[in-house]
């Protein structure tokens, strides 16, 4: 603005020449070079009328509508640069951005999330834990369970911690043939010892997370033979145990990793317009934080391909590819009466365990009910996974009782509860922020 009224004011100084001087074209107006000696001419301030027009050209510029905001095309490239500008800063401090952004109390208005996380239940202490703790808890848990049962946790162990299938596979199916060959033949003494250093053992048994301590929990002991190399060499009284033995061995062929149950974190609130809102944490994406990182890098690329004729083939495509950024979906299940059940499930758990989830909340898990996605679309195929019926990363569905069961009830003629949730959950509810 300085600028321009410089320019108004040299333009109206021109203008108003005194007699005797020619006008022209300011641009063409011969520029002379002073002399060295001369002293440098005093500059002439602008008339009184110059000054005045100078005043009304900038009235005129003040009141003038200001000028029109960037498209909405380059107003959407301007969101994503700040977006990753801010990303960038935070995780120069070791916090992804959208975290960081959830988490600042300087943030006014901020968004409170859905849920705080993702959370899981250990089966053996019952205890909740966050997702990036739950290893730590399976490990204290399964520790402290030696104790109670040495055999069990170091076949937990095993089985939990060794995250190589096919190793494990491998690895027991080695160790069995050694059982089998004591309880088989009992009178050979070869049998009852194996050689640590054997090129077998080492390669297919060793390598595995509590395999010593299996071995020590079902009677074996090390002993360092005249050889000397060190062996493992089943106790005497383990020869009047042989049934034992052999329940050892089915019992470690057989056994599953202990696994973290996922926390529903059932919520039930009061009816709301803002049911259809969600806010997750990261916890729900399915990336490293560096993979987070990238994703916002490449969301600069949405503006260039939402511009583009894309067939259905490459829209579902990409929505699938969208779609296996989650490891898990937040559900809410809104009822005739406006209360909503909320739950979280894994994005490819089946549908079914939503209908058990609903069950499990009413008073009479008998009634029939169905569930309708966006749009009215019905959820009868119960086997279909959450990320399959597009119902990730969040989804509001709604809960439709069936019409002629419903009217038969009616018909009894009998006094009907007000909610048809159980009343342990309605005393629980909340409001939903």
């Amino acid at each position: 603005m300085r600028k321009f009224f410089q320019e108004i004011k040299a333009d109206l100084k021109f203008k108003t020449a005194g007699p005797g001087q020619k006008l022209s074209e300011p641009s063409r107006v011969p520029k002379e070079k002073p002399k060295a000696e001369a002293a440098p001419k005093p500059r002439q301030g602008p008339t009184d009328e110059a000054q005045m027009a100078a005043a009304a050209a900038l009235a005129r510029m003040e009141l003038k509508p200001k000028a029109k905001v960037a498209s909405s095309q380059e107003a959407i490239k301007n969101q994503v640069r700040k977006e990753l500008m801010a990303e960038a800063a935070a995780s120069e401090k070791g916090l992804p951005g959208e975290e960081k952004d959830l988490t600042s109390p300087e943030r006014e208005g901020a968004a409170v999330p859905s849920v705080s996380g993702v959370y899981f239940i250990c089966p053996l202490t019952g205890v909740v834990v966050r997702k990036d703790q739950k290893e730590k808890q399976l490990r204290e848990a399964i520790q402290s369970y030696f104790s109670v049962d040495p055999v069990a946790a170091s076949i937990m162990e095993i089985h939990t911690f060794n995250k190589d299938r096919e190793k494990v596979r491998v690895g027991l199916e080695t160790m069995a043939k050694y059982l089998d060959n004591i309880y088989l033949h009992p009178e050979e003494e070869k049998y009852r010892k194996i050689k640590l250093q054997n090129k077998v053992f080492q390669e297919r048994i060793s390598c595995l997370e509590g395999i010593h301590r299996f071995f020590q929990s079902i009677g074996f002991e090390t002993k360092t033979l005249p050889t000397p190399e060190e062996y493992y060499v089943l106790k005497e009284e383990m020869l009047t145990k042989l049934e034992d033995l052999k329940g050892y061995k089915e019992q470690l062929l057989s056994s599953e990793p202990l696994r973290a149950q996922l926390d529903r974190q059932l919520c039930l609130f009061k009816p709301s317009p803002q049911a259809a809102r969600f806010e997750l944490p990261n916890d729900f994406y399915n990336l490293t934080a560096e993979e987070i990182k990238r994703e916002q890098r490449l969301r600069t690329e949405a503006v260039e391909k939402a511009s583009m004729l894309r067939t259905r083939a490459m829209r579902e495509k990409e929505e699938q590819r969208e779609m296996r950024k989650y490891n898990y979906t937040l559900v809410r299940v809104r009822f005739p009466d406006g209360y909503i059940l909320q739950g979280t499930f894994y994005a490819r758990e089946s549908v079914s365990a939503l209908y058990s989830f609903v069950r499990e909340a009413l008073r009479d898990d008998w009634l029939p009910f169905e569930l309708l996605g966006p749009g009215g679309v019905k959820l009868t195929d119960e086997n279909l996974a959450f990320n399959e019926c597009g119902l990730v990363p969040s989804a509001l569905l709604t809960l439709a009782w069936d019409a002629g069961v419903m009217a038969d009830i009616q018909a009894l003629g009998e006094e009907q509860p007000a909610s048809p949730l159980k009343p342990e959950l309605l005393s629980r509810v909340q409001t939903l922020a």
